[in-house]
């Protein structure tokens, strides 16, 4: 599902991508340079969004997931008596499933407690109870993707390398570009070769800007004329790209608690935002990632992409449940419309249709 993030605006006209080479500064300041204007083509036709489609899309996303984990969910208990042994199967799936070994115990407790007071005794009365207490985990913490009437609003993505970062980043622009909103995009991936251009071709696919300096470069210094060129050009939001990082090496994390500072600085305020992009396929070690990740940054939420290429969705319980931060968007295909909101109600009935 995709809510508005913007209020309703009058239409703009398609500005031209610029592209900003600046040289690496120990003290980050914005510099008056010559700005090569470059004419982007951007596509005027809009894909048509309606609920139904977008839960397609969330449906056939999650069909992995869904014939690894809840239809061995359903084969065990059809047909058959509530007992111990029936409890022992239906917890064995959770944890395959990735649900991990904390969550997995805390959610068997629930449901066998309330199959008593429920006085539920066959297996189609267990699995309703299941998608229940799914639902009812994945809404405790929950709260959507949020951006403030303030302008600009930021948005700040960071994650491992590979987890689809780059991706998400360009889904979110291509997102709020059809809502009319103004978007700047900064390259802050410094250290990784290529990894400008790769943010540039997304911004030159979408129809938005970035700010990107030589490769090496402070990724403070991208930070801050980032937001400083946010604010110039009367921006509705920036969203700040970081380097892939390992989460074991401390020096890099170091440095992005630093980014997020520079940033927070220049604008004046928390950012709306810092999404911690994790891939599904990793598992448990999504984990490790999430906690030492949000002791570098203030992250507000996790954004679980390539749902679509696990049949071990169950990680997104645990990430729920164990690390107390909400899942606010997640990843279900290649298409720019597979970035959606995530909401406990739809997910869950889309893993149980």
């Amino acid at each position: 599902m995709l809510r508005r993030l913007f209020g309703s605006r009058g239409s703009r006209k398609n500005e031209a991508k610029q592209e900003i080479q600046v040289q690496e500064v120990t003290e980050p300041e914005v510099e008056q340079q010559e700005v090569e204007v470059q004419e982007v083509e951007t596509e005027n036709t809009v894909e048509p969004v309606t609920k139904t489609g977008l839960f397609a899309r969330l449906k056939q996303g999650l069909s992995k997931t869904r014939t690894g984990f809840i239809d061995r969910i359903s084969q065990i208990v059809t047909g058959r008596a509530i007992d111990e042994e029936l409890f022992e199967e239906l917890e064995e799936i959770l944890i395959q499933a990735d649900v991990g070994v904390t969550t997995t115990l805390e959610l068997m407790d629930t449901i066998r407690e309330r199959v008593k007071t429920d006085k539920i005794t066959d297996g189609s009365g267990l699995q309703s109870l299941l998608k229940e207490e799914i639902v009812a985990l994945l809404s405790k913490h929950h709260q959507p993707l949020a951006l403030s009437d303030e302008r600009p609003a930021g948005i700040m993505v960071v994650g491992v390398n590979g987890a689809g970062k780059t991706t998400t980043i360009g889904k979110l622009a291509y997102r709020l570009k059809q809502e009319q909103a103004k978007v700047l995009l900064g390259a802050g991936d410094t250290f990784r070769a290529a990894a400008s251009d790769q943010l540039k071709v997304w911004a030159e696919r979408v129809g938005v800007d970035v700010i990107a300096h030589q490769e090496g470069a402070d990724p403070g210094a991208v930070a801050f004329d980032t937001v400083a060129a946010a604010k110039a050009r009367k921006a509705d939001v920036f969203i700040l790209d970081t380097a892939g990082r390992l989460q074991t090496k401390t020096n890099l994390m170091a440095e992005l608690g630093k980014v997020y500072r520079v940033a927070k600085r220049e604008l004046g305020r928390d950012l709306d935002e810092v999404l911690l992009v994790v891939d599904a396929t990793t598992g448990q070690n999504a984990l490790s990632q999430a906690r030492l990740f949000s002791e570098a940054a203030p992250v507000t939420g996790i954004v679980l992409t390539k749902l679509d290429g696990t049949a071990k969705g169950g990680i997104v319980l645990a990430l729920a449940n164990e690390l107390k931060l909400p899942v606010k968007l997640v990843g279900v295909g290649e298409q720019m419309l597979d970035l959606q909101d995530f909401d406990p109600v739809e997910f869950t009935e889309a893993l149980f249709s």
